[in-house]
């Protein structure tokens, strides 16, 4: 029988405020890597985008999102939407609800 930590809950959220956005590996296997997210009204800074190396799709379980896009576009997401980013699109998340906190799936790969 698989162990606790192969076999979780992706709703499962902390008891507490999380003062920075928790960020967990769910697997990583070759090129493909994949992350449950909580965010609870986390935000990337003013000031930063994300520029990654690696192609993005990303599926908010719970909540309500905003990513926005250096172009000047934002992607509104609620529960059960889905995003596919190209590497290298600059982009950041602009708002995050709190309740419910926002759940995210993301998987990268090449």
């Amino acid at each position: 029988m698989p162990n606790d930590d192969i076999c979780t809950n992706l709703f499962h959220q902390p008891d507490q405020r999380l003062e920075i956005e928790l960020t967990e590996k769910v697997l990583k296997s070759g090129a493909v890597r994949i992350e449950r997210i909580i965010s609870q009204g986390h935000t990337s800074p003013d000031d930063f985008w994300y520029d990654l190396n690696e192609h993005e799709w990303v599926s908010l379980l719970e909540g309500q999102a905003v990513i926005q896009f250096d172009d000047g576009s934002s992607k509104h997401l609620t529960r059960g939407d889905h995003c596919f980013i190209p590497a290298h699109t600059r982009h950041r998340v602009q708002s995050t609800s709190t309740s419910p906190a926002a759940i995210w799936l993301a998987v990268f790969f090449k």
